[in-house]
């Protein structure tokens, strides 16, 4: 995710968005906290919060406190009313909710594909919505921007995506595609780095300066980085795409294709074929395995674990994080394997490289990459948001 320019420190546009960044992420905050947090005098606190409350941005309330001596502290809340559109295309369905400024998930709807979307569809269908969650849910919001998680490799920087093989996308220009049919700012970037970067600021990774995160999708497996606390994406901004990795396979029975690429032989597919299922979302999946006690679920399911371990050592000899954080249908693998998992990838990896690993899966479950994908569409206004009015 491309960093917006940010105002020199110190300045009343810095401080401006210091101030909404800390209730963004922070949540409610009282003005006292944010004079403590900051450093700045209560009177540049009252000035600044004046200010985003003028440009809508914010929320003030003085609490009432039964029993307290003298006036509280008034509270500051980021605005529910200042919407990102969040969307997450995939090759059965493209889920897309509207996102609050304060976080919250004001709507949200999946919708099914009869067949894998062109980008052409995605963009009506994004447009479609818009219009009819301003007639409805959104009647008194303000949209401040589109944030897109793709399934694939997504040059950020103006939102083209280069490769979505499963989805068949190839040099698409999808940031322009959603601009001209919303008239909306758009971006776009990988769904897994976004997932990751939602998990390390609200999830699983909070307060943790290296996480491995690995998102598993209709798609296929996409992974995310974060290193010393900084989303790690490359030179080219692909890093991170452990589904094409070749974990090692001892055993031929556990392997289903030919050249052992992870997504393929760790694959949400697999998982709905051994279970009967033609279609689900993750909770409808996670619940057909946990609930089954059919041979073949059992097994698919055992297998597909002793195969992520193995690439989860690989990961943790070359990266060595405090947390290994495992989102979608990897977060149900992680669920019914449980410590089972955990001693795989401690038995395969290095002791070293190992000790103190924490593999967790994803704590904002299924809002993950919509919560990413929010947070990428407030990027600019949180850099500037003085600026972005």
């Amino acid at each position: 995710m491309p960093s917006p320019t940010s105002p020199g420190t110190g300045t009343r546009p810095h401080n401006l968005a210091r101030l909404l960044r800390l209730v963004h992420e922070q949540g409610a905050q009282s003005r006292a906290e944010l004079t403590e947090t900051t450093g700045l005098n209560r009177s540049t606190i009252a000035d600044l919060v004046a200010e985003l409350v003028r440009l809508g941005l914010v929320g003030e309330s003085v609490p009432d406190v039964a029993g307290r001596v003298g006036r509280p502290s008034p509270v500051v809340t980021a605005s529910s009313r200042v919407v990102a559109i969040a969307v997450n295309p995939e090759i059965d369905a493209t889920e897309i909710a509207a996102v609050g400024l304060d976080r919250s998930i004001l709507v949200r709807e999946r919708i099914v594909h009869d067949a894998v979307p062109t980008s052409d569809e995605v963009a009506a269908v994004i447009a479609d919505r818009i219009a009819a969650w301003r007639d409805g849910a959104l009647a008194q919001a303000r949209i401040e921007a589109v944030g897109i998680a793709v399934p694939g490799l997504v040059r950020a920087s103006d939102g083209v995506v280069r490769n979505a093989p499963h989805l068949r996308w190839t040099d698409v220009p999808l940031a322009d595609l959603v601009r001209e049919a919303t008239g909306i700012p758009v971006s776009v970037d990988n769904d897994a780095t976004l997932g990751a970067i939602a998990e390390h600021r609200y999830g699983a990774g909070r307060g943790i300066d290296d996480v491995v995160y690995l998102n598993g999708g209709a798609s296929g497996i996409g992974g995310g980085l974060i290193i010393h606390g900084i989303p790690v994406t490359g030179a080219g901004g692909y890093a991170g795409e452990f589904g094409q990795n070749r974990p090692r396979i001892s055993d031929d029975a556990d392997r289903r294709t030919p050249d052992g690429v992870l997504e393929a032989e760790v694959s949400r597919r697999l998982l709905l074929d051994a279970a009967g299922i033609d279609h689900a979302d993750d909770e409808m999946l996670a619940d057909a395995l946990t609930a089954s006690e059919a041979p073949a679920v059992v097994r698919e399911v055992e297998r597909q674990s002793r195969v992520l371990a193995s690439a989860l050592a690989n990961a943790v000899n070359v990266l060595n994080p405090a947390a290994v954080v495992l989102g979608g249908f990897l977060a149900t693998l992680a669920d019914i394997r449980g410590e089972a998992l955990r001693d795989d990838v401690a038995a395969l990896a290095m002791a070293e490289s190992a000790e103190g690993l924490d593999v967790r899966t994803a704590a904002l479950g299924a809002d993950r990459l919509l919560i990413g994908a929010a947070e990428l569409a407030f990027a600019a206004l949180l850099a500037d948001p003085a600026e972005r009015i």
